[in-house]
């Protein structure tokens, strides 16, 4: 062997690992759809319907959403209907309360990403390699200083117990209709 490092394998991910969209992002998009004055009636709709707790309850108040987007606007309807159960993840997984405000949005990744950038901003001359790799590492700990306890983290263990019992679902139950 030429003194090379192998490197182990990463693990990966089962191909039904549940995807989460954010709520706030899809709502966003939705109600772009419409005038200024019609975007804060939709988006309050929007958001209590997401604020159900219950998966069949939140996707009923949203498909009725959907039914009567699709008279009044066509593409704000395809914008709900796409990534609709994706939305929906933390109430089929029945994510604990002191969780769900946290990770109902993409803000805390967001926020990490977005010092990433700043730091690779610098960057004046990428060389061959693994730079980039070191810079993005880099960024994310400079990121990491700026971290706080996310809300609701002592309720992480019974996350991580619905996402097992989930993974071990066979797929086609794991879509509630």
């Amino acid at each position: 062997m030429t003194g090379r490092r192998r490197c182990t394998p990463r693990p990966r991910l089962p191909h039904c690992s549940p995807l989460l969209r954010c709520q706030l992002h899809k709502r966003r998009n939705i109600v772009g759809h419409f005038a200024d004055e019609e975007q804060s009636g939709w988006d309050r709709r929007l958001a209590n319907a997401f604020d159900l707790r219950s998966y069949r309850e939140a996707k009923a108040a949203l498909l009725r959403i959907h039914d009567e987007l699709n008279h009044i606007n066509p593409s704000a309807a395809r914008s709900l209907e796409e990534g609709l159960e994706e939305t929906l993840t933390l109430h089929r997984l029945k994510v604990p309360v002191e969780l769900w405000k946290t990770l109902r949005s993409t803000t805390v990744i967001e926020s990490a990403f977005s010092i990433v950038r700043v730091v690779c901003r610098n960057v004046k001359r990428w060389r061959p390699g693994n730079q980039i790799e070191r810079w993005v590492g880099s960024g994310l700990v400079v990121a990491e200083k700026q971290f706080r306890r996310i809300d609701g983290y002592r309720a992480l263990p019974g996350l991580l117990a619905a996402l097992e019992a989930d993974l071990k679902q066979p797929k086609a139950t794991t879509r509630v209709a």
